[in-house]
C-alpha cells in the first residue's frame, strides 16, 4: 500500500510539474559577485570530489588558490581534479585521502598536512552524508553525527593552529536548512534507542550551526572567522542512500539548484571582502539567513562542545 501511495504521489507531482512548468520556475538563488583573487592562498575542502565541493574547488582554483581536495574516495577525487585541470589548466589542485568516519584517518591526514603545508587560509568543512541507513563510524559514532559533526570538529581542532598562524583565515561550515528540524538528543546522541535517518541528518546539521556559533566565540580576536551556510536544495548525489529522495529529486530536478549554484554561498563566505570580520553567522544565497531558536542556544552550543571533546578524547579550551 505504501509503495502504491508513493508511486501515485510521484505521479501527481510529475503531472503538476508538467502542467505548471511554464508558470513556475526555480530561482537559482544568490550568486557570489566577488572578483577577489586568491593567489598565494591555500584552501582545504573536504568532500571536494563531487557536487558543491567540486564546484567550490573549481571556482577557488580559478581565482588562483592552491586547493587541497580532502576526500575518502581518492580515485574519484583524482578524476574530479583532472576535470578541474581540464577546465582550467592553470589550476593548482591536489588530492589527499581523508575518511571523516575514522578518527585515525583524520589524525593521519592532519599530521601529514601539517608536515607538508606551511599555511592554510580557508578551511571548508563541506563533506557530508544524508539519510543513511543506520550505520556506525569506525569509532562507533552514528554515521550522520560522526561524519557531519564529529569528524569535522576533530579536523578543525587539529588544524586550528595553522589557521591562526595563517590569519587572516576563514572557516566555512556547510550546514542545511534541515537544522530547523533538528534537536540535539544528548540522552541518545547516536540514535541507539531509536533511529530515523532524516532526524539523524537534521541533528547533525543543527550540530554544525551550534559548532560554528561556539567556535566563533572562542576565536574572537584571533582574526580567524567561521560561518555556516545553507547551500540550498541541490541536485547532487547526496540523496544516494535514499531511493525515495533520489526519485523525488529527479522528478523535481527543474526546481533544484545545480551544484554550481549550490556552491555560491560557500564561495561567498570564503572570499567576500565584506565578511572579513564577520563570524558566527549563518548564510544562504550569499546573504544572512534565519537560524532556528535551537541553533541560537549558547547553553546547548557549549554543552555540545564539551560532549564532542569528551567523545573524541581531546581538550579544546
Amino acid at each position: 500500500m505504501f509503495l502504491l501511495l508513493t508511486v501515485a504521489g510521484l505521479g501527481v507531482t510529475t503531472l503538476l510539474v508538467v502542467v505548471f512548468a511554464s508558470h513556475i520556475r526555480y530561482a537559482a538563488g544568490g550568486v557570489c559577485k566577488s572578483t577577489v583573487r586568491m593567489d598565494g592562498k591555500t584552501v582545504l575542502i573536504t568532500g571536494a570530489n563531487t557536487g558543491i565541493g567540486k564546484e567550490t574547488a573549481l571556482d577557488l582554483a580559478m581565482r588562483g588558490a592552491r586547493v587541497i581536495m580532502a576526500c575518502r574516495d581518492v580515485e574519484k577525487a583524482e578524476e574530479a581534479a583532472a576535470s578541474i585541470r581540464a577546465t582550467y589548466p592553470k589550476a593548482q589542485v591536489e588530492v589527499r585521502e581523508l575518511d571523516l568516519a575514522d578518527t585515525c584517518s583524520i589524525r593521519a591526514f592532519a599530521q601529514k598536512f601539517l608536515r607538508e603545508v606551511q599555511h592554510l587560509h580557508v578551511l571548508i568543512n563541506n563533506a557530508g552524508v544524508m539519510m543513511c541507513p543506520y550505520t556506525k563510524t569506525i569509532d562507533g559514532f552514528e554515521m550522520h553525527i560522526g561524519v557531519n559533526h564529529l569528524g569535522h570538529f576533530l579536523l578543525t581542532y587539529l588544524l586550528i593552529g595553522i589557521l591562526k598562524r595563517s590569519a587572516p583565515a576563514r572557516i566555512v561550515v556547510v550546514s542545511s536548512l534541515g537544522h530547523n528540524f533538528g534537536w540535539i538528543r544528548f540522552h541518545d546522541l547516536h540514535s541507539q534507542g531509536s533511529y530515523h535517518s532524516g532526524l539523524a541528518y537534521c541533528q547533525s546539521k543543527l550540530a554544525n550551526v551550534l559548532f560554528t556559533r561556539e567556535l566563533a566565540r572562542r576565536l574572537k580576536d584571533t582574526n580567524v572567522t567561521v560561518n555556516s551556510v545553507h547551500p540550498g536544495t541541490v541536485n547532487s548525489d547526496l540523496t544516494r542512500h535514499s531511493t525515495l529522495m533520489a526519485i523525488f529529486f529527479t522528478v523535481l530536478s527543474m526546481f533544484l539548484k545545480t551544484p554550481r549554484e549550490g556552491a555560491q554561498t560557500s564561495i561567498y563566505c570564503a572570499v567576500a571582502e565584506e565578511l572579513h570580520s564577520i563570524s558566527g553567522k549563518h548564510f544562504s544565497d550569499c546573504a544572512p539567513a534565519f537560524v532556528a531558536p535551537q541553533g541560537r542556544s549558547e547553553e546547548t552550543a557549549r554543552r555540545l562542545w564539551d560532549v564532542s571533546c569528551e567523545l573524541l578524547g581531546i581538550e579544546w579550551d
